[in-house]
């Protein structure tokens, strides 16, 4: 098994002993993503539409960096700090999807690094085959 590590200046440098994504054939692993600029380093969390919105805009960075997009994404795990949250998340993240929609759990746990609200992970494809 061959195995790639991708990384990216646009997206935040891991915050732990893991990497943003790993390639295996034309499988991409991508990482839970939190709200942090990269920038910056800092949190963007004055609201759960401007979190979501920057940890989508983080996984879109991870993405492009693997040469694909959100219409090869097969799956998605969204952990939530509150279910109430659920239906501004979910409008947020359906709208970085043309439809035919990945499949997907949300779960709300009891804790995401950095206390934040929420953290999403994907598995895409590299190639339409």
């Amino acid at each position: 098994m061959h195995k790639t590590i991708i990384r990216t200046p646009e997206a935040p440098v891991p915050i732990g002993p893991y990497n943003q994504a790993v390639l295996v054939g034309n499988w991409l692993f991508v990482s839970g993503q939190i709200a942090i600029v990269p920038t910056t380093n800092e949190l963007n969390v004055d609201t759960i539409e401007i979190e979501t919105t920057q940890v989508m805009e983080n996984l879109k960075a991870i993405l492009t960096e693997a040469k694909t997009a959100f219409g090869n994404v097969v799956k998605t795990t969204i952990f939530l700090s509150d279910m109430t949250h659920f239906a501004k998340v979910n409008e947020i993240y359906g709208s970085y999807f043309l439809g035919d929609y990945p499949a997907r759990e949300t779960l709300a746990v009891k804790t995401l690094p950095k206390n934040v609200n929420v953290e999403i992970s994907m598995i895409a494809t590299t190639s339409e085959g």
